[in-house]
């Protein structure tokens, strides 16, 4: 078989997403990737497709792909039906190219933990673990929130848009190496088609916004899924969290949905603070690094 490597195009999208979801549902037999997740990846502030994406395609076909975002962060997938033909091996030595000529002196890539031969691959490199992302879910049970004294619940409205983003920045900035600027955040989050604002709760206090749910619709699955959420530092503590949280599964609750999904790391130390929350892990991903 012929395989052709070429710069991504925003065109690719659909294709790349495809692969992703492919994946998902072998390892997983459920598909969790969002499917504007792509685009938004592709038009954030330092991709430049030319330089920092590839695809490979066989038959006019896209079967693998690969990005290196900021020099640092590196994302590579391979259809299933194409595993072991080496176009893993060769997209991770392009992408630490890439970050090489990036000036970059580290990589990261992020694996699903069933991904075993895309483990393998790091590993047998002297990638050394990082971090770890687990997957949330809770089941969406109809409680109405409970809120503390002096916080109300709404859902997101545009005019909320620059101050959720100092929230959740200020918020990430205690763990994420890298503060997202708004037109960064609103790219991949508030302005993508999937998001949902009537599932997007904020939590008011005093007229100022203290904490946000930030949620996307999955179409066709089971799920309801928050991408971000954040709380005020000094109201920390407080059931702001758990709030947001129960307001949107609710409200998924009432779109159909069984469950509500999140993601979170473990530079944010809140697994412990979410499974008091009453989620528990469904599955994982690491985060490798090599030094270059």
């Amino acid at each position: 078989m012929e395989f052709r490597t070429r710069p991504a195009a925003l065109d690719d999208a659909p294709a790349i997403h495809a692969i992703i979801a492919a994946n998902e549902q072998l390892w997983h037999g459920l598909v969790q990737a969002v499917p504007d997740a792509v685009a938004a990846d592709l038009q954030r502030p330092l991709i430049n497709l030319d330089l920092d994406t590839r695809v490979v395609e066989a038959a006019g076909q896209v079967v693998a792909w690969a990005w290196v975002h900021g020099g640092r962060r590196a994302q590579l997938d391979v259809h299933p039906s194409d595993v072991g033909r080496g176009l893993g091996t060769d997209l991770l030595d392009w992408a630490e190219a890439r970050a090489r000529e990036h000036g970059s002196d580290w990589l990261a890539q992020t694996v699903d933990d069933a991904d075993l031969a895309g483990t393998k691959i790091l590993r047998d490199r002297g990638y050394e673990v990082l971090a770890t992302n687990w997957l949330l879910e809770r089941p969406v049970d109809g409680d109405e929130p409970m809120l503390p004294d002096g916080v109300t619940l709404r859902p997101f409205e545009t005019a909320d848009a620059h101050t959720v983003h100092q929230v959740i920045q200020d918020a990430f900035d205690e763990w994420q190496p890298r503060r997202h600027e708004y037109d960064e955040w609103a790219g991949t989050s508030i302005e993508r088609d999937s998001f949902d604002a009537e599932l997007s709760p904020v939590a008011v206090a005093d007229d100022q916004i203290v904490g946000a749910a930030i949620s996307l619709e999955l179409p066709g699955s089971p799920n309801g899924y928050v991408e971000q959420l954040a709380v005020r530092r000094d109201f920390r503590g407080h059931g702001v969290a758990r709030a947001l949280l129960t307001y949107a599964a609710l409200e998924a609750g009432r779109r159909g949905k069984k469950t509500l999904t999140l993601w979170t790391h473990s530079g944010t130390g809140a697994l412990a603070m979410y499974e008091r929350l009453g989620m528990r892990v469904r599955r994982s991903t690491t985060v490798y690094r090599t030094q270059l």
